[in-house]
């Protein structure tokens, strides 16, 4: 079932990132989805590495600790998260940032409870959703930044 649900995940994940090439250019989308991509995975081996949590269900269980979190899931989110944000002021984008990071938490808890696809040792629902919330924030600011400066 657990495979299942991470085809499942990785073809939507696919489809959203395709998705975003018809309202944002190219330019955004990868600088975006490479420069989460680049911190979450840093965050991820660390977090994982501490055994704070783990996965003990994965599509390449001998290659990589999460590849479709890490580095296809939360990065797409993040190209949506500047995208609907592009045009908002400060408060438009901490309060994007919190919707998306609450329901990327929400469906962490489920598969959390529900499923082996992940599972808490000394992590906690709270910290995911402040670390997520951080990192979403800081990519947004920080592609908002320097796709404008470099326009």
């Amino acid at each position: 079932m657990e495979q299942w649900i991470l085809w499942l995940l990785a073809a939507v994940g696919i489809g959203l990132l395709g998705l975003s090439f018809r309202f944002l250019s190219p330019r955004e989308v990868w600088f975006s989805f490479l420069l989460n991509a680049y911190i979450s995975s840093l965050a991820g081996l660390i977090v994982s590495g501490a055994g704070m949590l783990a996965y003990p269900v994965r599509l390449f269980p001998d290659y990589t600790n999460d590849v479709i979190f890490e580095y296809l899931l939360y990065p797409v989110v993040s190209v949506y998260v500047y995208g609907t944000s592009r045009r908002s002021g400060w408060k438009g984008i901490w309060m994007q940032c919190a919707a998306y990071t609450g329901g990327m938490t929400a469906v962490e808890i489920l598969l959390e409870r529900h499923t082996d696809l992940i599972e808490y040792h000394t992590w906690k629902w709270g910290y995911s959703f402040v670390s997520m919330f951080v990192v979403t924030l800081a990519v947004r600011v920080m592609a908002g930044r320097l796709l404008k400066e470099n326009g």
